[in-house]
C-alpha cells in the first residue's frame, strides 16, 4: 500500500491503493506511519516527494471502514491518521507533495503536511466531510487555515466542494500547477534544487520555519479529533455514509 524508493538524494513515497483511488483505510495509515519513521531515520534522504498510483494522489479516508464506527472508535481512527500525516509534517526533510489527481478529504490533508505542493492539470482537491455527516478528521481544520486562510478554508470546509487545479493556485493551496506528463519530472527537479544544498542547512531552516507555523495546532488537532469522534454519534453520519458505500441517493440532513 506505501510504496519507498530512492533516487540518489531525493526519496519517493507513494500511496498505492488504485484499486481504491488510494483512499487510505487503517493498513494504509499505519504502513505509512511506519514508513515515514523509517525515512525520519535516514540521514541520506534530502529531500522526499510524496504521490498517489493511478488517477488519484488520495481520495480520503476510507469510508466503507468508518461508517459503522461509533463515537470513540470515530476519535480513535481520526487520531490513528493524524499521527500518520503528522508524521510526514515532522519529517526533517523538506516533503513535496506531488498531486497528480484527486486529493480529497484525507488527501488533501496529506497533501497540506507538505512543505511545497505542486499539482497536475488534472488534480481536484476538496474537504467533502461535512457531506458524510463528519468534519475533517486528519488535521484539515488546522492546517487549511494556516495555508490558504480562514476564510478561504471556510469556504471549501463547509461547502464541501471541490475545486480544480487552477483554483487551488489561485487560493494558495498548491505553489504551482504543470501538464500532467510534467509532474514528476518538476517535482524532481525541485527535490534535486533543495538536495544540492548543505543538508543541515536546509533541516534547520524547515525547522525554523515549522516553529512559527505550527504555533497552537498541537491542541488544535486534539479539539478536532474530538469532535470528529462525536459526529459518529450523529444520525447525519450514519445515514450519509450508508448512503455513500451503497451509491444511493441521500436523504436530506435533520437538526440535531
Amino acid at each position: 500500500m506505501i510504496r519507498f524508493e530512492k533516487q540518489g538524494h531525493i526519496g519517493i513515497l507513494t500511496v498505492s491503493r488504485p484499486e481504491a483511488l488510494n483512499a487510505l483505510n487503517s493498513e494504509a495509515l499505519d504502513g505509512l506511519l511506519s514508513t515515514v519513521q523509517k525515512i525520519a531515520d535516514d540521514i541520506s534522504v534530502r529531500a522526499l516527494i510524496v504521490t498517489g498510483e493511478g488517477k488519484a494522489f488520495v481520495a480520503g479516508a476510507d469510508i466503507a471502514e468508518m461508517k459503522d464506527l461509533d463515537a470513540d472508535a470515530g476519535r480513535g481512527f481520526g487520531l490513528r491518521g493524524q499521527a500518520a500525516l503528522s508524521a510526514v509534517e515532522a519529517l526533517p526533510m523538506p516533503v513535496i507533495a506531488a498531486v497528480n489527481g484527486y486529493a480529497l478529504g484525507g488527501g488533501c490533508e496529506l497533501a497540506l503536511c507538505a512543505d511545497i505542493r505542486i499539482a497536475s492539470e488534472k488534480a481536484r482537491f476538496g474537504q467533502p466531510e461535512v457531506g458524510l455527516g463528519i468534519t475533517p478528521g486528519f488535521g484539515g481544520t488546522q492546517r487549511l487555515p494556516r495555508v490558504i486562510g480562514v476564510s478561504k478554508a471556510m469556504d471549501l470546509i463547509l461547502t464541501g466542494r471541490t475545486v480544480k487545479a487552477d483554483e487551488a493556485l489561485a487560493m494558495g493551496l498548491v505553489d504551482r500547477v504543470v501538464p500532467p506528463d510534467e509532474l514528476m519530472p518538476e517535482a524532481l527537479k525541485l527535490a534535486g534544487l533543495i538536495a544540492a544544498n548543505a543538508p543541515f542547512a536546509v533541516r534547520a531552516s524547515k525547522r525554523a520555519i515549522r516553529r512559527f507555523t505550527d504555533a497552537g495546532q498541537t491542541e488544535g488537532l486534539l479539539y478536532e479529533a474530538e469532535m470528529f469522534g462525536e459526529c459518529f454519534a450523529t444520525n447525519g453520519q450514519k445515514m450519509a455514509m450508508e448512503a455513500f458505500v451503497n451509491k444511493a441517493p441521500k436523504d436530506e440532513f435533520i437538526d440535531e
